[in-house]
């Protein structure tokens, strides 16, 4: 029975993001910027709800820009939750960018894409990023470069901070997590890293229960002085230290959607 609720489940997951591919390839690039904004935080708060991940926000997301969204990354569910709270743009590697269908949705969203390979289309991402910022946009990276267990946050990569340092604009860190909405424990049901496939970690998440995103914002902060690498680095001890912290209030309930 369970499989079965999981078949319905999926098909209803699979349209909707049939839906965001026709948006993105057909629709967006007649739309102005807020329309879009609105269209994608209307798809990622409606693919949450139909996937059955309930998302619970503390803190205060970026209402506006110029903003850096530095967050811990644990699996394609980050993303959803991100897009269904706030209007940001993501910086993704290159390859997502031929991968079918997804590749269409991910571009409709303003991604920007980067070879992680070339130090200097790295330069050039660093460069956009930072004209970017200085238009008032909203964006976000995964400093980790990979997807994590969830356990712990995995050492950050300093280099798209320089966009933040280049263009002046402060950085707000944010600390997501997958839990069992009854227990409040980690799950891996939607973990996506190593030889996991995106669709067996799509399923799992489909034959779950009571998931839930947990996405903290803590305060935006500047350089200060500080260079990439130190900054990077106590944004990797605060978005640690924020996931970990009982002291943080209770989550303001947001059911997707």
């Amino acid at each position: 029975m369970r499989k079965l609720a999981a078949c319905w489940i999926g098909w209803r997951v699979f349209t909707h993001f049939l839906w965001g591919v026709v948006q993105g390839g057909l629709l967006f690039p007649w739309l102005s910027k807020p329309q879009r904004e609105r269209r994608i935080q209307h798809w990622g708060r409606t693919m949450l709800e139909r996937l059955g991940i309930e998302l619970k926000v503390v803190g205060a997301p970026a209402p506006v820009g110029p903003m850096l969204l530095v967050s811990n990354h644990i699996s394609w569910v980050d993303i959803l939750a991100l897009h269904a709270v706030c209007p940001c743009r993501f910086v993704a590697k290159a390859d997502v960018e031929r991968w079918p269908l997804v590749g269409t949705v991910v571009t409709g969203g303003g991604t920007i894409y980067v070879k992680r390979e070339s130090r200097r289309d790295a330069m050039r991402v660093v460069h956009r990023m930072a004209e970017a910022l200085k238009d008032g946009d909203i964006l976000a990276v995964f400093p980790e470069g990979t997807t994590g267990d969830g356990s712990s946050v995995l050492p950050f990569h300093s280099g798209l901070l320089q966009a933040a340092i280049s263009a002046d604009a402060p950085v707000q860190p944010v600390a997501v997590q997958i839990v069992d909405g009854k227990s409040g424990r980690p799950s891996r049901a939607a973990s996506y890293m190593g030889d996991e496939s995106l669709a067996g970690s799509i399923w799992r998440a489909l034959c779950a229960r009571d998931l839930c995103a947990v996405v903290t914002f803590g305060r935006p902060q500047v350089a200060a002085g500080r260079d990439r690498r130190a900054w990077a680095r106590d944004l990797r001890s605060e978005i640690a230290a924020m996931r970990q912290d009982p002291s943080h209030p209770l989550p303001s309930r947001e059911r997707a959607g």
